[in-house]
């Protein structure tokens, strides 16, 4: 059994690898490798758990980072540089932690090294209807997840991971929700204690987010000593689709700046 990580590739010179959120796929960020393919070499992994890379029989943010490095030692990929948006951003950071060699400059997009609280249930049990429900088209799984979900933009995010099954025609998830439910409670911990990441670190807040906020900024400093936090204005949690220009030409000069 192939255990890889599903991954598409652009571009060529120092890699980068993305890493998206949760119910989400590396498809989701593939806006940024297009923007950066000319500087670096962009991988865009599916996590565990979603897209088209293998279900584990734990999730945590423990075992999807060792699954990215993993793959890292697959590509004969001793490190690159590491970019993850909200659960994407907490798996890069415990790989940096865990595993800090493997890891060059880090960019974390509207997620900081903190306990979150329950933010997802709703969702999580919106998306259970619509698989319970055996949606025959994609515009009746939408109508059920707008009932719940005021955000069309949301509404989109989890729609780019239904697909039509193979056996019995009707709309599934890509993703795990069995395991990703169980595993909700684990994925919004904090990153492992450890010692510090001494490299450097990229924090990208958006103006309009909860996410990152005052009072956590003393547990980044802590804990990445070598970062700074750079708000990108009128953008949400979804700050690389609100403002892809800002975002992406943060990310470039902090990748491209020589080290000092």
């Amino acid at each position: 059994m192939n255990n890889a990580l599903y991954s598409r590739t652009l571009g060529l010179g120092p890699d980068l690898v993305l890493l998206h959120g949760l119910f989400g796929q590396g498809a989701n960020l593939r806006s940024v490798a297009r923007a950066l393919k000319a500087d670096f070499r962009v991988h865009c992994l599916d996590l565990p758990d979603h897209g088209r890379s293998p279900w584990l029989t734990e999730a945590s943010l423990a075992t999807y980072a060792a699954a990215v490095r993993d793959w890292m030692d697959q590509q004969a990929m001793p490190a690159a540089h590491i970019l993850g948006h909200s659960l994407g951003g907490k798996v890069a950071m415990e790989l940096a932690l865990t595993e800090p060699s493997r890891v060059g400059k880090l960019v974390v997009a509207d997620m900081a090294p903190v306990v979150y609280a329950q933010r997802h249930q709703v969702i999580l049990d919106t998306l259970q209807q619509v698989a319970s429900r055996g949606c025959q088209t994609r515009a009746e799984a939408e109508e059920l997840l707008g009932e719940v979900i005021d955000d069309p933009g949301v509404v989109g995010y989890l729609l780019m991971s239904l697909e039509r099954g193979a056996e019995n025609e009707l709309y599934q998830w890509r993703f795990n929700l069995a395991g990703l439910a169980d595993a909700y409670g684990r994925l919004r911990e904090a990153p492992i204690e450890a010692a510090p990441f001494q490299g450097h670190v990229l924090f990208l807040k958006g103006s309009e987010s909860a996410y990152i906020q005052a009072s956590h900024e003393s547990e980044i400093q802590r804990r990445f000593p070598c970062s700074q936090v750079v708000t990108v204005d009128q953008a949400r949690h979804w700050l690389h689709i609100d403002q892809p220009a800002r975002f992406n030409g943060a990310v470039q000069a902090f990748l491209l700046a020589e080290v000092v």
